[in-house]
């Protein structure tokens, strides 16, 4: 007589000796589904507890000063951008970078040694000589001899960075006018009505001057 095969109690096999999944026992009717612990946060739609896509941070429950700054920082951001990009066809972007570019534009004002223009620009004074290096090589600026002190130099402009420079600012204005041009009427008085709070405003991120007594010598005063 044939012999009968045992059933194998814990199953039909399945993928890595896993058992089968049995019906749950619960009692008809019962919601198995599980529940979030007291206090967590349901997740929303998107990934992200308040729903802002892929995890990114939300603005829910910002306060009006801040949601007034996220779209100060997105607008400027852009008309930056898109500034830049556009200047290229006027004005060659790559061969005067604008780390360069800030510095001439505190040397226009009058000559200074390297220390203080760290101080200006809030850079370290390495960084400043090497930016100042490249200036001298190009031309733009030159060294002279600090009144107040013989064994020290200035950073002053030559006639060649004054021109560098009006033409850098000329072709923003030429493209900065073709656009406002563009503008409705409207469009256009509001820029224009913005821009004394705009001042006020960079006046604020500037912070206090920097002390305007002389600094001491660096390496690169020398």
């Amino acid at each position: 007589m044939p012999s009968q095969s045992t059933p194998d109690p814990t199953g039909p096999d399945t993928p890595d000796g896993a058992p089968a999944p049995t019906a749950s026992s619960a009692p008809a009717g019962t919601d198995t589904r599980h529940e979030a612990p007291a206090g967590a946060e349901a997740e929303a739609p998107g990934g992200a507890p308040d729903g802002s896509p892929d995890g990114a941070p939300g603005h829910r429950g910002s306060s009006p000063a801040v949601e007034h700054a996220r779209l100060l920082t997105d607008v400027v951001t852009r008309l930056r951008r898109a500034l830049r990009s556009s200047i290229r066809t006027d004005y060659p972007w790559e061969s005067l970078p604008m780390a360069q570019i800030e510095l001439l534009q505190t040397l226009a004002a009058a000559p200074l040694r390297v220390g203080e223009l760290a101080a200006r620009q809030r850079l370290a004074p390495n960084t400043v000589s090497g930016l100042v290096s490249k200036l001298l090589d190009a031309g733009f600026v030159d060294r002279q001899p600090d009144p107040g002190d013989r064994r020290t130099a200035r950073i002053a402009l030559t006639d060649d960075g004054h021109r560098q420079l009006a033409d850098w600012q000329h072709a923003h204005e030429r493209r900065i006018a073709d656009a406002l041009g563009s503008l409705t009427s409207a469009d256009r008085d509001a820029v224009m009505a913005a821009l004394p709070g705009l001042e006020s405003l960079a006046r604020a991120l500037a912070g206090p001057a920097p002390d305007e007594r002389p600094a001491r010598p660096t390496a690169g005063d020398r």
